[in-house]
């Protein structure tokens, strides 16, 4: 197995990341870091506690993209920097790919807001009756059905959404109701409900076929 991990500016949050990954690297699971062009210390502080540490252009599918072409392993895990594994995921992974070609855990948000545990659930249940995954499910996958799909679409939002369409096309995911813990910072910087009403209008307008491209550019002023 080998986990990709796209980063941007995480020097915060990196060390602990990647430290949590030891036991795995000890039991030959690689881990890659793709830096988008960081201008902090994120390349210099991953650099000892991963297997490699390259450089992409800018744009989470690029980087993940990326770093499926570095990797040599037969399953692909993507994984946000701020996102914590449960202890059992890395044999969960391997029994899920078993049966299916791609899959993505439950999550459970962190953070000072008692909204986050309710839309943790709604993205759960959303997830499980949808086949539809996102990025802070951490998105795992055989290398094959990664390749058959031609890896994640090129377009700088959204692309979780058009990756699982894809790879639905193979089979229905793994849906594993473990939990992986990811940072609640983005809502909590814009303040959840607002975050929430424009990622709810961002997917609506996606689905209705707007290009991505604005939809990127708006999140960003928005944001």
């Amino acid at each position: 197995m080998c986990v990709i991990i796209p980063v941007l500016d995480e020097a915060a949050t990196i060390v602990a990341g990647l430290e949590r990954l030891s036991e795995w690297r000890q039991q030959g699971v690689e881990v890659i870091v793709v830096d988008g062009g960081s201008e902090d210390d994120t390349r210099a502080l991953a650099r000892p506690l991963a297997d490699r540490v390259i450089d992409a252009p800018r744009g989470r599918a690029r980087q993940m993209n990326q770093g499926a072409a570095a990797a040599s392993a037969p399953s692909l895990l993507f994984l946000h920097a701020d996102t914590r594994l449960p202890a059992a995921a890395m044999p969960a992974i391997l029994k899920a790919l078993e049966k299916r070609h791609w899959g993505r855990f439950d999550v459970r948000i962190q953070g000072r807001s008692r909204w986050l545990s309710l839309i943790a659930a709604c993205m759960n249940l959303r997830s499980r009756l949808t086949g539809i995954a996102t990025g802070d499910q951490a998105m795992f996958m055989r290398r094959s059905a990664f390749d058959a799909v031609g890896g994640f679409p090129d377009q700088p939002l959204m692309e979780d959404i058009e990756m699982s369409k894809r790879l639905k096309r193979l089979s229905p995911p793994a849906c594993l109701g473990f939990k992986v813990l990811t940072d609640g910072r983005r809502w909590e910087q814009g303040g959840v409900l607002t975050t929430i009403l424009l990622m709810w209008r961002l997917r609506f307008r996606y689905w209705r076929g707007a290009d991505p491209v604005r939809l990127a550019e708006e999140y960003r002023h928005v944001r």
